[in-house]
């Protein structure tokens, strides 16, 4: 799917130029860390870092269902997920906003599990259980899917401010 593409001026340098999709799916593809942020219960936020992995055209996520992030999950699903460089003059910074769908289905997952050992190697090999992953030691854990609504991307060096937005 493609966005709607908006590079806004007001957070840009004076000659920026937006950045393209395809440069920004192919970060959210490559990165090897991301940051979840959800909402607890009381409302309070929770961020935490894991790892994730594009495919048909969501991120995806794991977690256990007793981690905090999976109990946020019940209550609100709306989350944002984040990766980049911490570096102030290069690099872009990318924010995901969406809401958080469980994956369950056994064909979807296996596809998943492999994807997750290509890019993290057999360290991160996962079974498919009844709707989870399972790990060697018999852990499960959920998966869910994060479909962007809208994308923010933050290039640093030539500063422009991008907004994909997804209908």
């Amino acid at each position: 799917m493609e966005p709607t593409t908006e590079l806004d001026a007001r957070f840009s340098a004076q000659n920026a130029a937006a950045t393209p999709w395809t440069e920004a799916r192919e970060q959210l593809a490559n990165a090897e860390t991301y940051w979840l942020s959800t909402v607890r219960a009381d409302g309070r936020p929770h961020v935490t870092t894991l790892l994730a992995v594009w495919q048909d055209d969501a991120l995806h996520f794991c977690t256990g269902a007793q981690e905090q992030k999976a109990r946020n999950l019940e209550g609100n699903r709306n989350c944002v997920l984040t990766t980049g460089a911490s570096a102030l003059h290069e690099g872009l910074d990318l924010m995901v906003e969406g809401v958080a769908e469980r994956v369950t289905d056994p064909g979807r997952l296996k596809r998943l599990a492999d994807t997750w050992e290509a890019k993290y190697t057999a360290e991160w090999h996962f079974d498919v259980g009844d709707g989870v992953f399972v790990n060697a030691h018999g852990g499960e854990a959920m998966v869910f899917a994060v479909a962007p609504a809208k994308v923010l991307g933050f290039r640093k060096g030539d500063y422009a401010q991008t907004r994909w937005l997804f209908r």
